[in-house]
C-alpha cells in the first residue's frame, strides 16, 4: 500500500497486489491511493466517472474547476485505482482552522448532495471495506497533507447506489434533503401531495398576480440575460439576510464569481450547472422581479441550489411557492424525474416533498490534532441535530437567535 503526491496524473502506478496483466479482478484488487495537486491531468477520467446518473453534479469537472479557479485554490484530488484503473476520485480543498487541516470537498458549503466519483466496479459490497483499509492504512502520508478527512452531506443509499463510504466513521448530519418525484403529467406528479389543495394556492396566487398587471415566467438564457438575474438574487438575498440579522453567505466576490462563471456555462446533453428562472411582474411593477430561483441538472435530476424573494412585491401572491409551482411543471414537461429541495428542513420542502434522504458526515482524522477535530465536529452535529428534533428548544434557539419573539424561518441549513 502506497500514496503518491504528484501534480501529474499521467503516470499510473501498479498497486500492490496485483497488475493489469492477470491480477485479480476490480471487485477483489487491493485499492492504491494517489494524491494530485492538479485536476487537468485528471479531465477525460474524471468526466467519464461523472458521467454516471446516481453521482453528484457538484463532484463533476465543471463544478469543481469553477469553484477551484475563482478561489484561487490548491486543489488536492484523492485517486484509488485498482489495476492501473481509476475507481475513485475525491476532488478536495484544504481549509485550515487554526493549526488543524481539514480537507473538505470543493465547494461543500453551497452543495446539496455529496457522492464522490466511482465506478461501477467499485459499487460492489467489498468496495466499502477495501476502501476503508486503504484509507487507515495510507494515515501516515495522508498525514502529510492534512489532519481530517471531512466529506459532509453524503447519503449512503443514492438513486440504488450504495456509496462505498458508507463503512467509513461518520455521524448523521443535522440536516436531511427532500426530494418529490416526477411524472411527464404534472397531474400525477400533483396527486402524490395534496394536489386539490395546491391547485386552489395556484389559482390564488395566479388571481392576485393578475389582478396587479400580469406576470412572466422567465427561464434565463446563460450568459448575459442568467448574469442579470442573479444579479438581482445576490441584492434580494442580501437584503433578506440582514433583515434577519444573518450573515450572507454570497457576500465574499470569490463566491459570487464562482455562481457567475456557472451561469454563463452553457448547458450541455445531459444538463446544466446553474439555470435560472424568475417570476417578472407586470402593470405597475412592469419589469421588476418578484422572486428568484436557481436549478441545476445532471440527467433526469433537478436540485433547487437557492431560491429569493422581494419582500416589498407581491407578497400577498406568494411569489417564492407560486414560482416553485411554474418550474416543476416545466421540468417534468422536460424529462426530469427527481426534483431535489436540496438540504435542510423548512416547512415549504415538506409540503412539496415526499422523500426524505438523511445525510451524512465521514470523518477520518490522521492525525492526533484531526481526531480533536472530529470529536469537536461530532459534538456540535450532535447538538444541532437535537436542536432541530425538538420543536420547543429549536423555537426558543430561534427566538434567541433573531432577538425578538417572533422569528421568521430562514431558508436556510445551518
Amino acid at each position: 500500500m502506497h500514496v503518491q503526491i504528484k501534480a501529474s496524473g499521467l503516470e499510473l502506478a501498479t498497486p500492490l497486489g496485483g497488475s493489469p496483466d492477470g491480477g485479480p479482478a476490480p471487485g477483489d484488487a487491493p485499492l492504491t491511493l494517489r494524491l494530485h495537486t492538479s485536476m487537468a491531468p485528471l479531465e477525460t477520467v474524471w468526466r467519464t466517472l461523472s458521467a454516471a446518473q446516481s453521482l453528484s453534479l457538484h463532484q463533476g469537472y465543471d463544478w469543481c474547476r469553477a469553484w477551484a479557479e475563482t478561489h484561487n485554490l490548491e486543489v488536492l484530488v484523492l485517486e484509488g485505482l485498482c489495476d492501473g484503473r481509476t475507481q475513485l476520485l475525491l476532488p478536495l480543498e484544504i481549509q485550515r482552522h487554526g493549526p488543524v487541516r481539514i480537507a473538505r470537498l470543493l465547494g461543500t458549503d453551497f452543495s446539496n448532495i455529496n457522492t464522490g466519483l466511482f465506478s461501477e466496479d467499485f459499487r460492489s459490497p467489498a468496495a466499502a471495506a477495501r476502501l476503508d483499509h486503504a484509507l487507515q492504512a495510507a494515515r501516515g502520508t495522508l498525514a502529510r497533507a492534512f489532519d481530517l478527512l471531512l466529506l459532509e452531506k453524503m447519503p449512503f443509499a443514492w438513486r440504488e447506489t450504495a456509496s462505498p463510504f458508507a463503512g467509513l466513521p461518520a455521524t448523521r448530519n443535522q440536516n436531511s434533503a427532500f426530494q418529490l418525484v416526477l411524472f411527464a403529467d404534472f397531474e400525477e406528479t400533483l396527486a402524490q401531495l395534496n394536489a386539490k389543495r395546491r391547485r386552489k394556492k395556484y389559482r390564488n396566487s395566479e388571481r392576485r398576480l393578475m389582478a396587479m398587471g400580469g406576470f412572466e415566467h422567465v427561464v434565463a438564457a446563460p450568459g448575459e440575460e442568467a448574469l442579470a438575474l442573479l444579479e438581482i438574487f445576490f441584492r434580494q438575498k442580501s437584503t433578506r439576510f440582514e433583515a434577519m440579522g444573518l450573515p450572507d453567505v454570497f457576500r465574499d466576490e470569490e463566491t459570487r464569481n464562482f455562481f457567475r462563471t456557472l451561469a454563463a456555462m452553457p448547458a450541455t446533453e445531459d444538463g446544466y450547472c446553474l439555470q435560472l428562472q424568475a417570476l417578472r411582474l407586470g402593470g405597475a411593477h412592469d419589469g421588476h422581479i418578484a422572486a428568484i430561483t436557481g436549478l441545476s441538472r445532471k440527467g433526469d435530476h433537478v436540485i433547487c441550489q437557492f431560491g429569493s424573494i422581494d419582500d416589498n412585491l407581491a407578497a400577498d401572491a406568494s411569489p417564492g411557492e407560486f414560482l416553485f409551482h411554474l418550474a416543476i411543471q416545466r421540468v417534468c414537461s422536460e424529462g426530469a424525474r427527481l426534483f431535489d429541495f436540496g438540504i435542510g428542513d423548512q416547512p415549504y420542502k415538506r409540503s412539496w416533498c415526499r422523500i426524505e434522504t438523511p445525510h451524512h458526515d465521514i470523518l477520518l482524522p490522521v492525525t492526533m490534532a484531526g481526531r480533536a477535530a472530529a470529536a469537536t465536529h461530532r459534538a456540535k452535529t450532535a447538538a444541532k441535530r437535537l436542536i432541530k428534533q425538538n420543536p420547543q428548544i429549536y423555537s426558543l434557539v430561534q427566538r434567541l437567535r433573531f432577538g425578538r419573539k417572533d422569528a421568521p424561518a430562514t431558508g436556510e441549513s445551518d
